[in-house]
């Protein structure tokens, strides 16, 4: 369960609180979209329903707050960079946990696996939350564990996100320590060549990778820049499921999921 914080209702007696300009700031700024990004001042008066002359004090100091910058070719306005320094305020005030573990557990409701959310620590995957089936146990891993990158399913996704130089610089012996379950690769030069395959799938499905007896499919996560931050998976006993099902449907409800979670996190792509 979780517990998130509630925004209280303004009452019209907060009213007398409200400062008038911010506001039509604010609106102003709202007005821009990607398909209208440069307005004239007049454009702009006339999509916020004021005159020429009250616009042109609200657009002239959000100018000099570098939340506007003019054309002066054009005249035209558009967005400044200050605007997106409070968008990467926002996104960094936001945690990763708070917000994925809601569309975690709306995917351990929809499948009936158990979902995970962890992130890479050097060789290891560490798991940062985990919401169990309500059904049979499919992994013991706990929030905490750390696991081997390179023998899990979220490990090898994290991984594939790496250019080679990177996972050599991690794995400097041309044989890789011991992966749990067996089915992991024991030499560099057969990770690196998983990892290619694992980064142009877009998702790593495997039974019996690292845990015997278990299945499980992971999905990237990115950030607004687009980078790879984290990984998520489904997880569950392998008996309950068929290698056609695992890279089929439910590797397609693990990257839908990865996908919504990502686009919270301010991923555009």
């Amino acid at each position: 369960m979780c517990f998130m914080g509630k925004t209280v209702p303004e009452t019209q007696e907060d009213d007398r609180y409200l400062v008038p300009g911010l506001i039509r700031g604010i609106e102003v700024l709202q007005a821009f979209t990607p398909e209208r990004r440069h307005m004239t001042l007049s454009e702009v008066a006339s999509a916020i329903g004021i005159t020429r002359a009250a616009a042109f004090r609200v657009v002239y100091t959000l100018e000099r707050l570098g939340l506007l910058v003019q054309n002066r070719a054009s005249r035209a306005y558009a967005l400044g960079p200050q605007v997106l320094r409070l968008g990467y305020g926002y996104l960094a005030s936001r945690d990763l946990v708070e917000v994925a573990v809601p569309q975690l557990e709306a995917l351990r409701d929809r499948t009936g696996w158990s979902a995970h959310l962890g992130l890479l620590e050097g060789r290891e995957v560490v798991y940062l939350a985990r919401c169990p089936t309500r059904g049979s146990l499919a992994s013991v891993v706990q929030v905490g564990s750390r696991l081997p990158a390179h023998a899990t399913s979220m490990g090898r996704v994290l991984l594939s996100a790496l250019d080679e130089t990177a996972v050599r610089a991690l794995y400097p012996e041309r044989r890789l320590p011991p992966g749990g379950g067996g089915r992991a690769a024991t030499t560099l030069s057969a990770l690196l060549a998983q990892l290619r395959a694992d980064r142009a799938r877009g998702f790593v499905a495997h039974i019996a990778g690292y845990e015997a007896g278990v299945a499980s499919v992971a999905a990237p996560l990115r950030d607004v820049s687009g980078q790879v931050v984290a990984a998520i998976n489904l997880a569950a006993v392998a008996l309950l499921t068929r290698e056609g099902e695992l890279e089929g449907p439910i590797a397609r409800e693990v990257v839908a999921t990865a996908q919504g979670i990502s686009r919270a996190l301010g991923w555009a792509g």
